[in-house]
């Protein structure tokens, strides 16, 4: 096969995969922006482990609700820089060998309220005053009892601004936006930065008990769901909530080395269009090259923008010309989290082995 037709094999599976990525994204539902004046009875859980410079803005997102901040032995200002914005703090309970420091958390925090239902959110997560409103009346009106919200990411470094986008979109390209979203599919899928659950249906399935052992609780909370037929729902809200993940190189490398293979693991066949996607993306550096070799320098400049015009749509930004270079190095976090996974060793996250 010449570098032409293997240039153009490749081109067509990245371009399927990454369309196929963007509308299993924008299937999700997205939450309108509603009036919400019905009342309604909630309390929003924060498990927090050294967030001192995120927990004031998450805090302060909402007014005139409960918040409990759950401080999971954390060992900078984190109570203090809650208490001052508003939240009721509580320390989590020693961690059982063999637990998981958030879903323990997060189960200290709904003990301790009795609210008709719980709204947990990560630290880093910060939300317009319309979004609780707006989120409440979403699923009043469509009769759910859990919602798991993606939102819109924020980019601060280069790294987030190179990275961040790229792995959102490999993750899609093995997630049916449709599938997670019927009740009879086994398909699952919940995003644990913004996850709420009516209280009877969360303390029907045991709560975060059952996924106590689980790094991605969030995804396994959502298999339990599905499981147990409770009416639930993948939504986004990008225009009413961000989160900022990671703020460093090292955060990024850490965080997916802690998720990506056990994602792949937990969801075999998305896992396997993930992986279809990812070596697909990583043949575009080595048919580059050989297309140049073969002086075919017009399909070389077509083939050599590729990356950057099919992931524009995530990047939103010129930072798309740094398309392939995202490629290569999440290649290289998504292969060091695969070893530490199979290997039994552990990733190191805010200070514990996970």
């Amino acid at each position: 096969m010449s570098a032409v037709w293997c240039a153009a094999a490749i081109s067509a599976g990245i371009a399927f995969f990454l369309i196929k990525a963007r509308i299993n994204y924008l299937r999700l539902p997205e939450i309108p922006t509603g009036a919400g004046d019905l009342p309604y009875d909630v309390t929003v859980v924060i498990p927090a482990r050294n967030e001192e410079r995120n927990i004031s803005r998450a805090v302060s997102s909402f007014v005139g609700v409960p918040v409990i901040v759950v401080d999971d032995d954390s060992r900078d200002g984190t109570a203090d820089a809650a208490r001052k914005a508003g939240a009721l703090v509580i320390q989590a309970p020693p961690l059982p060998k063999g637990l998981l420091g958030k879903p323990n958390a997060c189960l200290a925090g709904a003990q301790a309220c009795d609210s008709d239902w719980i709204l947990f959110v990560d630290a880093d997560t910060r939300y317009d005053a319309r979004f609780l409103p707006s989120l409440m009346s979403y699923v009043r009106a469509e009769q759910l009892a859990v919602a798991s919200v993606f939102l819109r990411q924020e980019r601060v470094t280069v790294f987030e601004s190179i990275l961040l986008p790229y792995s959102f979109a490999l993750y899609f390209c093995g997630v049916n936006g449709s599938r997670v979203n019927q009740p009879k599919s086994r398909e699952a899928l919940a995003n644990g930065q913004c996850l709420l659950f009516r209280r009877d249906a969360y303390e029907f399935i045991n709560g975060h008990r059952a996924v106590a052992q689980s790094v991605i609780e969030d995804v396994a909370l959502a298999r339990v769901v599905k499981r147990h037929r409770i009416a639930s729902r993948v939504l986004r809200a990008e225009k009413l909530g961000s989160v900022r993940m990671y703020d460093s190189f090292g955060a990024i490398w850490r965080g997916f080395q802690k998720n990506s293979f056990r994602f792949l693991l937990v969801n075999p066949w998305s896992g396997v269009q993930v992986i279809a996607a990812s070596i697909l993306l990583t043949s575009y550096g080595p048919i580059l090259a050989w297309l140049i070799s073969e002086n075919q320098l017009a399909y070389a400049a077509g083939f050599a923008v590729l990356p950057t015009l099919m992931l524009l749509p995530w990047y939103r930004s010129i930072a798309a010309v740094w398309a392939p270079v995202a490629i290569y190095v999440f290649q290289l976090i998504a292969l060091n989290g695969m070893v530490t996974t199979m290997f039994g060793r552990k990733a190191i996250w805010k200070g514990r082995r996970v």
